[in-house]
């Protein structure tokens, strides 16, 4: 993984600093000592929602005598955040938690993190490429510890595409065009879902050049309903319109039956997915490939989704909690653990180059039919979008989008995000740029 070709997607972050911190934010951690003064090891509590965590975390707990993780799973999503941030409030955060790139401005600009500066600052600076450091890294300031990239893959039925008779689309439109086809041989299939769903639009609009948030002397510039943003609202609206693909909800029941009974052809998703499909379609081996994700003309993806790790505000084992999410981000064995979790493995692309050379070796091909499923995922690093920065208010602009959308659809959605992320921003206290 070249440390070049993750810097462009995260090139504008560091500009975040004058505008994101203008608001109070926590500065300077709690500290811990490893162990407790009787010689206990400190239990350090860990919530997450990504798969392979379990494992990792008993893996961890076998090998450490000094430091102990009670591992919990939550829901991933808005109500994981709204998990966090109210037990932050109420006193009773975790120690350690995972934050999507996402939303470590939304909760770093809150007060809600430990400013890790002190104990994972050089960490941060040595382990991990630019740009992803730099999605975490703002303010002068180191609020979370990478874990993943994620750059947008598509992953399809071999069998089903042989036998509709289409190829891989490398467009949008060859796309549109064998979702077309795949309708017409078989009325009950679809080439896929597109769910109304804020972060897959985000991810869409970002492989299209839009930049949601940017950064205007030293203020916040919204601008959501751009013209790549609606270029992507307008051929998904049409591919629904036309009954092309199916409006499941992400994640719902439906939407993993028509995966599983063969109904739904294609996804549009990233590395983390394969995990997915390889835990609960195990039935499945060898019937799915990989392939980068269709684009608008030039190869290109953005990043969808993508992990860290934080210390939430309040934690009493700050020391301990460092220790654990330097050896979970960096250390061969932790990704070794997540990759052999039996009910839930991870597919994720690691961040750290260590980490990515370990998972590639140790992760079973013969799923994806012997593709090597890291290097492709790899390469598509290099087609990441440059540009892109997240702002300090996505949990809003992300309810509102997703709401406005499923009733006067994606247009509507866009429009609805850019009044929600302008409103939101100036009800926080931070600065607007005209």
């Amino acid at each position: 993984m070249k440390a070049q070709s993750l810097r462009v997607y995260g090139a504008v972050a560091a500009a975040v600093s004058l505008a994101l911190l203008t608001s109070a934010c926590g500065s300077g951690s709690t500290t811990s000592s490893a162990a407790k003064d009787d010689g206990k090891p400190v239990t350090i509590t860990y919530w997450t929602w990504t798969t392979g965590a379990e494992a990792a975390a008993a893996a961890f707990n076998k090998t450490h005598t000094d430091i102990q993780v009670q591992f919990s799973q939550i829901p991933g999503g808005a109500d994981g955040y709204s998990k966090i941030s109210n037990a932050i409030k109420a006193g009773g955060a975790p120690d350690v938690t995972t934050i999507e790139y996402a939303m470590v401005p939304e909760f770093a600009s809150q007060g809600y993190l430990e400013d890790l500066t002190a104990s994972s600052g050089e960490l941060v600076k040595k382990s991990f490429p630019a740009g992803v450091r730099d999605l975490v890294t703002f303010g002068g300031k180191t609020w979370s510890v990478p874990f993943d990239a994620t750059p947008q893959v598509y992953f399809y039925r071999k069998d089903l595409f042989e036998k509709y008779g289409v190829t891989v689309p490398k467009t949008w439109d060859e796309y549109r065009a064998a979702a077309e086809k795949i309708k017409a041989a078989d009325p009950d299939a679809r080439i896929g879902n597109f769910p109304t769903d804020t972060p897959l639009e985000a991810t869409l609009s970002w492989q299209a050049g839009a930049k949601w948030f940017q950064i205007k002397d030293g203020a916040w510039k919204p601008e959501i309903n751009d013209a790549p943003s609606q270029k992507v609202a307008a051929f998904w609206q049409g591919m629904l319109k036309d009954d092309l693909v199916f409006n499941y909800g992400s994640g719902t029941p439906e939407e993993n039956k028509s995966r599983a009974d063969g109904t739904s052809a294609s996804i549009v998703g990233a590395a983390w997915t394969g995990g997915g499909l390889t835990s609960t379609m195990p039935d499945l081996k060898g019937k799915w490939g990989i392939a980068p994700i269709p684009h608008w003309g030039t190869p290109a993806s953005g990043m969808f989704g993508g992990t860290s790790f934080a210390v939430p505000k309040g934690s009493k084992h700050a020391k301990a909690a460092a220790e654990f999410i330097k050896w979970v981000t960096t250390d061969p064995a932790s990704m070794e653990a997540r990759l052999s979790a039996l009910k839930n493995p991870s597919t994720a692309l690691p961040a750290n180059r260590d980490m990515a050379a370990v998972a590639a070796k140790a992760f079973d091909t013969s799923y994806f039919g012997g593709q090597d499923f890291y290097k492709l995922t790899g390469e598509q690093i290099d087609t990441i979008v440059p540009g892109w920065t997240w702002g300090p208010v996505w949990g809003k602009v992300n309810a509102d989008f997703k709401d406005e959308a499923a009733k006067n659809g994606l247009a509507g959605g866009l429009v609805k995000a850019q009044e929600s992320a302008r409103t939101a921003i100036e009800s926080r206290g931070l600065k607007l740029a005209e």
